[in-house]
Order: C-alpha cells, then structure tokens, then sequence
C-alpha cells in the first residue's frame, strides 16, 4: 500500500505545512461555526462578545487542543517539536481563559463556570487523562458540539434557552456523525498497511476493495458536512445582521 496522508487535510510534512496541519482546518471551522449558531439564537446578538467567544475557541480548540492531540503520539506526523507544542497549548488555552473571563466579568458571572470548563475539557480530552474515559464520540459530541453552541448563546444573551438547548442537540448529534465518519477514516489512514478484497455485484460485475475506495465516500461526507455547517452559520448571521 502507498503511502499516504495522515488527514483527508493534512500538508506534506515539514516547516509552515505543520502549523496549518495542526489547526485541522475543516473541522476547527465547523465547530466554530457552532459558537455563531449559539450567539445568533440571543433575541440581541452582540457582536463584539460573539466576535470574542470565537476568538477564544479558535485559541482553546483550534489551537490549544489540537496542539496536545499532536503532543499525544503525533498522530499527524508532524515534525512540531513536543516542548514547542506544549507552549502552543498552554499560550492558546491561557489567552482563551484571558479573554472569557474578561466577557464574564463584563457581562455575565454565568460565563465563569464555562470557562472553567472549557479549560479543563482541552487537557482532559486530548491527553485521555482519568483513563481516557473522557475520550469517547459521547464525550467529543458533547465537548465540541454542544458546547460551543450554549458557550456562544450565554456570551450573547447570559442564559440558556430552550432553543439554545436544540441548537446544543442538533451539534450533538451532528458531531456524533462526524465522529462515526471520521474514527474509520483516521483509521485507515494512520494504521491500516493493506487493504484486500472486492465487491461482487448482482449483475456478476467485480469492482476491486482498495484504500481509496474506502475513503472516498466518508471523507466526501465530512467534506459535505463541514461546508454545510458553515453554510447555517452563515446564514444565521446574515439574518441577524
């Protein structure tokens, strides 16, 4: 089997290229786009603390987590030395804190308690501490899906509402699925050193089983599925302005 990349998204190796790796563009984009789905649900969306509370997880999650996934076996093979990825994360997720609690203490004390969340979620998932028992699609579900979309609506409107509470569980779920797609497709990418097999199809047609055809499909869907969670965020923003 040739080599091949260790993400649908990830440069060559090597300088530049792994720093843009890291950031697992596609999928930090998507579930930023659930903190501005949270904040458009406020009856008055402010623009600067949404603004902010995107800022603050694009540090925390685009940064701070990826940055000790890469830390935890390098899954990404990156050649981002360990100590430096270290001061990523704990730079990110510190500014990240910085920021959150300056909203909190401006406009809402209930702000506090995520912050402290999502300050301990960074570490506790990407580093699989407690055992890893935090380290589950249940756990990802919840941890970036749901929870940027109430972090973005308390920022906005200081409460959670019931449609707050949907949105959460439509980012659940939608994580779930990218969950389901992706774990099969790291899978194959990162561990799998063959792939033998084929398909017989009721017309007596044989098409051959390879590497590629078994990523085709799942990665065009999370392809799909990104664009498409922009896409309502977008949308929800223009209505709002």
């Amino acid at each position: 089997m040739t080599e091949t990349r260790p993400a649908f998204y990830a440069l060559r190796p090597g300088g530049w290229r792994d720093y843009v790796s890291l950031l697992h563009p596609p999928y930090t984009i998507w579930h930023l786009s659930y903190v501005v789905v949270g904040g458009c649900l406020a009856a008055e969306v402010s623009w600067t603390r949404l603004g902010l509370t995107v800022l603050a997880f694009a540090l925390a999650m685009g940064v701070g987590a990826h940055a000790l996934d890469e830390l935890h076996g390098h899954p990404l093979s990156t050649q981002i030395p360990d100590r430096v990825l270290v001061a990523l994360a704990v730079v990110s997720v510190g500014l990240a804190s910085a920021i959150g609690i300056a909203v909190a203490l401006d406009f809402s004390l209930w702000l506090l308690p995520l912050v402290a969340a999502g300050a301990f979620l960074v570490p506790a998932y990407n580093l699989e501490l407690f055992g890893g028992r935090l380290h589950s699609d249940v756990s990802f579900a919840l941890a970036w899906g749901a929870f940027p979309v109430v972090t973005g609506s308390v920022a906005c409107s200081g409460n959670i509402g019931g449609a707050t509470l949907l949105a959460a569980g439509w980012a659940t779920l939608l994580s779930l699925a990218q969950r389901r797609l992706s774990t099969p497709v790291r899978r194959m990418r990162r561990s799998a050193t063959g792939v033998h097999g084929e398909i017989t199809l009721a017309d007596g047609a044989v098409e051959p089983v390879t590497r590629e055809t078994l990523l085709a499909s799942p990665e065009a869907a999370l392809r799909l599925l990104t664009w498409s969670t922009v896409l309502a965020a977008t949308a929800l923003v223009a209505l709002r302005l």
